[in-house]
């Protein structure tokens, strides 16, 4: 992975400029400024929005706050997932700063997950790392692993700390030189749609022949609807400029 430390930093480090507004509906004792801030695309709302929250808390009566929860244009933003997927996902082709909607009540039962401590949040992420580790590595590496390295791994995510994090998940991402590569390619390819939000399966990184399968193979195969010639021509250019990067 050394060859690829200066795209890894380049993805670790992209940022989307939002704009917190606190919803009209919100009782107040004095208007609630709007709150800016830069978010991390790999990390997660409720683990870097505690500024936020103590912003709107500020000039609300505190029988009036309850869990806080976020919106975009009336959908609710699902906390477990990055931060820059809920961007493509829903507000993509929007002008920046992103505006997100804040809320301390009616909370969306149906909707969203609770997340009442950032344990929940640590959970969840370790969570997908061993599911991403058991597809590569037959759960060898993070089994191996020690307890202090699996809470380095999560530190450095909560702190935005990049070398700290891939110190660990280096790790992660290698195989030993007799292997070809990994077992299965752990992946999922997100909708904007309420009835598969996504699409997961089993997928080999090399071909029966022998040949390295590429992005567009993925696609092919699991979802051929998505290649069409600006698909393909989108993928050439990304080919380009940025190398592919698989995260735990």
């Amino acid at each position: 992975m050394t060859d690829d430390k200066d795209v890894l930093r380049d993805v670790w480090f992209g940022r989307i400029p939002t704009c917190f507004t606190l919803y009209q509906d919100e009782i107040t004792e004095r208007e609630a400024e709007p709150y800016y801030l830069l978010l991390p695309r790999i990390s997660y709302l409720t683990l870097v929005t505690d500024k936020v929250k103590k912003h709107f808390q500020k000039v609300m009566r505190q029988e009036e706050v309850n869990e806080i929860w976020f919106e975009y244009e009336g959908t609710p933003l699902k906390w477990h997932y990055p931060i820059g997927l809920l961007f493509d996902l829903h507000a993509s082709n929007t002008a920046l700063p992103w505006s997100i909607t804040v809320h301390f009540k009616n909370f969306p039962e149906k909707d969203l997950l609770h997340c009442h401590s950032k344990d929940v949040i640590e959970a969840h992420f370790m969570a997908c790392i061993k599911e991403a580790d058991a597809l590569k590595h037959k759960s060898q590496v993070i089994n191996e692993m020690q307890k202090k390295d699996h809470k380095q791994l999560w530190m450095g995510l909560q702190n935005d700390k990049f070398e700290q994090f891939w110190a660990i998940n280096r790790k992660l991402m290698e195989y030993p030189p007799e292997d070809s590569g990994f077992r299965y390619i752990p992946f999922r390819i997100y909708q904007a749609t309420t009835e598969r939000p996504f699409i997961q399966k089993l997928f080999r990184p090399i071909a029966s022949g022998g040949q390295l399968h590429t992005l567009g193979d993925l696609l092919k195969d699991v979802c051929p609807s998505a290649i069409t010639p600006e698909v393909v021509l989108s993928m050439i250019e990304d080919v380009i400029t940025l190398s592919p990067v698989w995260h735990a």
